[in-house]
């Protein structure tokens, strides 16, 4: 064999190689809050570098991630809904449930307040917007962070008053409607901090523990989905609850706070 032909031999060989490496790839069905909240462009990037694996995150609301990861189209949920996750894997479609991370719910609203919600107890904050009927936006979509809000609601045992709309979206759109027409919002604290569009919205509830917000991560079951990604899937969940995905989600700051803090390891 000429030089010519071994050279060209070799180039093949090396591109086919990095074509194999660039093929590896994963689809993690998750909420919009760790899309919109930064997170995940935070920490693939690591996880690309750690394991050679891209990540291709679709961003839904929790039970629409979930439906996806029913149907098998996704290799790994990520999610915050632990009644539906422990659903999730009672009905077979993955093995166990891990915990990630966590955050907090805050109920955003305008600065003057007109319910006068501010303080640290959702429940009667719920009450005091439904009684002034005053504009409230929900998710409407059947994801994690609203199932907390219909959570609060059933607490408040009150009607949710004529303000309530719901808009059938993510987070971030969510706060979006709410600035622009003054209204209040329940949402997950990691997209409110990265969230740029703020107008006259603050944070008015905090500190309630019924606002805990726990994240969950499971491999979709190929006993259910043969086509799942079993091996690279368990190396994304192992990394991202193990000890360099716990220490990345602890460093993803956003002016100088924590986003979210893990909790896999405890």
């Amino acid at each position: 064999m000429n030089a010519w032909r071994r050279a060209a031999l070799g180039t093949a060989v090396l591109l086919a190689s990095a074509g194999a490496w660039a093929q590896k790839s994963i689809v993690v069905a998750s909420t919009t809050s760790t899309e919109q909240s930064g997170l995940f462009s935070y920490l693939l990037p690591e996880f690309r570098r750690a394991s050679g694996i891209d990540v291709k995150v679709v961003a839904l609301g929790t039970g629409q991630a979930m439906d996806m990861a029913r149907r098998g189209d996704a290799d790994v949920l990520f999610v915050h809904d632990k009644m539906a996750e422990d659903k999730f894997v009672a009905d077979g479609f993955a093995a166990k449930r891990q915990e990630v991370m966590y955050n907090d719910f805050v109920l955003i609203g305008p600065k003057a307040d007109p319910a006068g919600t501010k303080g640290s107890d959702i429940v009667t904050a719920m009450k005091k917007v439904a009684t002034a009927n005053a504009p409230f936006i929900s998710r409407g979509d059947k994801s994690g962070t609203h199932a907390a809000e219909l959570r609060f609601w059933a607490m408040a045992e009150t009607p949710k008053g004529t303000g309530y709309k719901e808009c059938g979206c993510g987070m971030g759109p969510a706060l979006n409607i709410g600035s622009s027409a003054g209204g209040y919002v329940l949402a997950d604290r990691g997209t409110w901090l990265n969230f740029k569009n703020r107008g006259d919205l603050v944070v008015l509830v905090e500190g309630d523990k019924r606002l805990f917000n726990q994240y969950g991560v499971m491999l979709v079951s190929a006993a259910k989905h043969p086509q799942v990604k079993t091996a690279d899937g368990q190396k994304f969940v192992d990394w991202v609850t193990g000890p360099a995905g716990q220490a990345a989600i602890a460093g993803y700051k956003i002016g100088g706070e924590q986003l979210f803090f893990p909790n896999a390891l405890k």
